[in-house]
C-alpha cells in the first residue's frame, strides 16, 4: 500500500508552466505505475499521463501531448508532471494514481490516489 500526496499547483497565466509533484511514502514507489489525472470544474475526470514503474517510460494522450511530460525519480520516492504552455482549459484538480497493473488510462484501475492539487490558469 502506498500513500500519495501532489503538490506544486496553484494560479499561473496562460503560457505559463506548473510542475507538480507525487510524493508517495509506505511502499517502494519505483515499483509501481503512476496515472495523471484532472478534473475541471462542472466536468468529468480526465487521463493526463501515465509513467510506468522503475525506469519510468512516460505516455501523454495527444490532446497535451508536447506541453505535458512526466518523470520519476525514484531515490525521492517521487513522480513529476511538468506543464508548459499552460492554457485557461488546463484548468482542473490534478490527481496523481497508483497501483494499476499496466500504465493505463482508466482511472478505476488505480486504487491510490492522493488528494489532488488545483491548478488555474488565468490572466
Amino acid at each position: 500500500q502506498v500513500q500519495l500526496v501532489e503538490s506544486g499547483g496553484g494560479m499561473v497565466q496562460p503560457g505559463g508552466s506548473l510542475r507538480l509533484s507525487c510524493a508517495a511514502s509506505g511502499d517502494t514507489f519505483a515499483k509501481y505505475h503512476v496515472g495523471w489525472f484532472r478534473q475541471p470544474p462542472g466536468k468529468e475526470r480526465e487521463f493526463v499521463g501515465t509513467i510506468s514503474s522503475n525506469i519510468g517510460i512516460a505516455y501523454i494522450p495527444p490532446f497535451v501531448e508536447g506541453r505535458f511530460t512526466s518523470s520519476r525519480d525514484n531515490a525521492r520516492n517521487t513522480v513529476y508532471l511538468e506543464m508548459n504552455g499552460l492554457k485557461p482549459e488546463d484548468t482542473a484538480i490534478y490527481y496523481c494514481a497508483a497501483g494499476s497493473p499496466t500504465t493505463s488510462d482508466q482511472a478505476g484501475l488505480y486504487p491510490y490516489w492522493g488528494q489532488g492539487t488545483q491548478v488555474t490558469v488565468s490572466s
